[in-house]
C-alpha cells in the first residue's frame, strides 16, 4: 500500500458530492444549495504512518459520552503508537463489538478548535491486530454532529487527546448562510398602515 494523493482527492470529491446530493447528507437541507464542499488540509505524506495495532490484553468495554448527552459503549481493540512531529503519538482504537471488522479511532489533536472541529475527529481502519498497516491521517473526518445537532456523536476519550497538531484530513466546516425564503405572493400587509 502506498500513499496516493490522487486517491485522497478523488475520495474527497465523492464525499463532497454525496454531502451535496444525497438524501441522508448530514448537511441540513436548507444549506445544501449553498454547500460548496468541505475544507481539507492538502494531502501530506508525513501523515501516512506505518504502525501496528497492539491488541488489548483483556476484554474491556468503555463508555463514551456523546454530543447529545447520551452514552455509547465501545470495546477497546488496542493501541496504535507512531512517531509524528518529533513526538510519540499513542491512540486507542475501539470496536462496536467483537464481530466488528474495523476499528474506530476518535481523537482530538492540537489543531482543535481553531483549525479543526473542537470536539475532535475520527478515523476508521480495518481491524488487523499485530499486522503492519499504514494509518492515513489524511482521511481524518469530522463527526456528523459538526454539521448538525441532529446527530449523536461520541466524544474522543481523554486518552486520545494528543498535544501534537495533525494537519491532515478535514478542517473546520464553514457553515454557508441559508438563503432567505422567497414569497410568491405579496405580503397582505403591504400598503396597509
Amino acid at each position: 500500500m502506498t500513499f496516493t494523493e490522487s486517491e485522497i482527492l478523488s475520495y474527497r470529491r465523492e464525499k463532497d458530492e454525496a454531502f451535496t446530493n444525497e438524501r441522508d447528507s448530514p448537511i441540513p437541507a436548507p444549506l445544501r444549495s449553498r454547500f460548496s464542499g468541505l475544507n481539507y488540509y492538502a494531502p501530506d505524506k508525513r501523515y501516512y504512518v506505518a504502525t501496528k495495532l497492539v491488541p488489548a490484553t483483556e476484554e474491556k468495554w468503555v463508555t463514551m459520552t456523546t454530543s447529545d448527552g447520551d452514552e455509547r459503549r465501545m470495546l477497546v481493540a488496542g493501541v496504535f503508537e507512531f512517531p509524528l512531529e518529533q513526538a510519540k503519538v499513542r491512540l486507542t482504537a475501539y470496536r462496536h463489538g467483537a464481530d466488528d471488522d474495523h476499528v474506530f479511532i476518535p481523537f482530538r489533536d492540537a489543531t482543535a478548535p481553531k483549525e479543526t472541529y473542537g470536539a475532535g475527529r475520527y478515523l476508521d481502519v480495518p481491524h488487523r491486530p499485530n499486522q503492519l498497516i499504514f494509518l492515513d491521517l489524511n482521511y481524518a473526518y469530522n463527526p456528523y454532529c459538526a454539521y448538525s445537532d441532529d446527530y449523536s456523536c461520541p466524544f474522543p476519550p481523554r486518552e486520545n487527546w494528543i498535544d501534537v497538531p495533525i494537519r491532515a484530513g478535514e478542517k473546520n466546516w464553514e457553515k454557508p448562510v441559508a438563503e432567505e425564503p422567497t414569497s410568491a405572493e405579496p405580503s397582505r400587509l403591504a400598503g396597509q398602515r
